[in-house]
C-alpha cells in the first residue's frame, strides 16, 4: 500500500535525525544483513529515555534510531490490535526506517516512551531483540513535564507524530476516566502518564531489564549482561550521566503539588522505593 504524503515525510524526518547523530558521532551508514537484535529503550516521557538510548547507540555496533515518529504516530492504533498483527506493523515500521538510514547492519535503539504501550509486540516483531526499562522518580518526571506543558491546559498543538499537547485524554486514558483527567490539575495529570506508562512498560518481563534513573551508571554492568556488550564500553558511555535533576521535585514543586501526585500515583512510587519524604 502506497504511503501517504504526510507518513513519507515522517519517515525521511526520522532517517535524517539519525543519519545527522550518526555523522556527529562519526559513524557510517552500514549495508549488509539486517540485524535482528534491537533494543528497545521504554519508559515514561521525561524518564531519561533520549539519555539512555543515545548511551547505548553510542556503543560499538550500535544506532540510536531516536524518536521513530512513524511508530509513535502508529501507537494509538497499534494498541487495539491482537498482538500479533501489531507486532507485524511494528516491524513493518521499523523495517521500512532502518532501511532509509541504511543501518541494517548495527544493533538499532528505539526510544520511542510509547511502545511501552506495544512492548510485547515489538518483542515478539523481533525474537533476538531486548528491552531496557528505565524508571525515574516519578515527582522528578512531574516537575520536568510540567516544565514542558504538554499535559498543561494552557498549551495547545500537537508534536511532529501529530499527537496532540494539552489537558485531553490521550490513548492510555481510561475511556470512563475522560472527564477525571481533563479535569485534573496540571500536577495530577503529569502524574497520571508517569503511572500509566511504568505501569504498561513493567507489564512485560520476558527479556526487559528495569533499571533506576537515578543509578544508571552503576547499572552499567547489568546493562551489558542483558545487551551482551562489554562492560567497560558500557560504563563509559554512562560516564557523564548528570545527577543534578535527582530530587529536584523538592525545589520545584508546591507542597499541594506533591499532594497531588502522591494521591495519584503513590501506590506506584511507593512500591518502587520513592518515598514520601520530602
Amino acid at each position: 500500500m502506497a504511503l501517504g504524503r504526510s507518513r513519507l515525510a515522517s519517515y525521511a524526518a526520522t532517517a535524517r535525525r539519525v543519519l545527522v547523530n550518526e555523522r556527529a558521532r562519526g559513524g557510517r551508514a552500514r549495508l549488509g544483513k539486517g540485524e535482528e537484535r534491537l533494543v528497545f529503550v521504554v519508559g515514561s516521557p521525561r524518564s531519561g529515555t533520549t539519555y539512555l538510548a543515545g548511551a547505548i547507540g553510542a556503543l560499538p555496533g550500535f544506532a540510536d534510531l531516536t524518536e521513530v515518529t512513524p511508530l509513535k504516530a502508529a501507537i494509538p492504533e497499534l494498541v487495539q490490535l491482537p498482538e500479533a498483527e501489531a507486532a507485524e506493523r511494528v516491524r513493518r515500521i521499523l523495517q521500512r526506517v532502518r532501511t532509509l538510514t541504511l543501518l541494517r547492519g548495527v544493533r538499532a535503539v528505539e526510544q520511542t516512551p510509547e511502545t511501552a504501550y506495544v512492548l510485547a509486540a515489538a518483542l515478539r516483531a523481533y525474537p533476538d531483540a531486548r528491552a531496557v526499562h528505565v524508571v525515574r522518580d516519578g515527582r522528578d518526571v512531574v516537575c520536568s513535564l510540567l516544565e514542558r506543558g504538554w499535559l498543561s491546559a494552557a498549551k495547545t498543538g500537537a508534536d511532529d507524530a501529530r499527537l496532540p499537547y494539552g489537558a485531553d485524554a490521550r490513548f492510555w486514558v481510561d475511556p470512563a476516566r475522560r472527564a477525571e483527567f481533563e479535569s485534573a490539575s496540571d500536577a495530577a495529570r503529569a502524574a497520571w502518564a508517569w503511572r500509566e506508562y511504568v505501569t504498561a512498560a513493567r507489564g512485560v518481563h520476558e527479556r526487559v531489564l528495569t533499571v533506576p534513573y537515578e543509578a544508571l551508571p552503576e547499572a552499567a554492568g547489568l546493562i551489558a549482561e542483558h545487551l551482551d556488550v562489554d562492560p567497560a564500553e558500557a560504563a563509559r558511555v554512562l560516564a557523564g550521566f548528570d545527577t543534578y535533576s535527582i530530587g529536584r521535585f523538592r525545589r520545584d514543586l508546591t507542597p499541594e503539588q506533591l499532594d497531588e501526585v502522591w494521591n495519584v500515583a503513590g501506590p506506584l512510587l511507593s512500591e518502587l522505593g520513592y518515598t514520601l519524604s520530602y
